[in-house]
């Protein structure tokens, strides 16, 4: 198993931003796509958003409009952009590469 990273979470106060990243060292990064979910607390995981590896995006209805998901496959990265953040999307965010997942990064919209 090859576990993606991610990083870039933290604190941030609502109508803000955040870029959060997923580094994944498997050989076929450019082959697959890139997922993102998150889990609040005592809430289920959900699907937030994916590319394909051919570039093609879709969005849960929650965030689409608000955030965007990336790739550059030449840093074996995937990206997340968040902006109009709110405290619903205060959650731990994780991406999953090649059926792998990472140990997720900490989001919290608070003032």
């Amino acid at each position: 198993q090859v576990q993606p990273v991610e990083s870039g979470g933290g604190l941030v106060q609502p109508g803000g931003s955040l870029r959060l990243s997923c580094v994944s060292s498997t050989s076929i990064f450019s082959r697959v796509p890139i997922l993102w979910y998150r889990q609040a607390p005592g809430k289920q995981r959900e699907f937030v958003a994916r590319i394909s590896s051919g570039g093609a995006t879709n969005y849960a209805d929650s965030v689409e409009g608000r955030f965007t998901i990336s790739r550059d496959n030449a840093k074996n990265s995937g990206y997340l952009n968040m902006s109009a953040l709110t405290p619903d999307d205060t959650a731990v965010y994780l991406c999953n590469v090649n059926a792998n997942w990472g140990q997720g990064t900490q989001v919290t919209v608070s003032s």
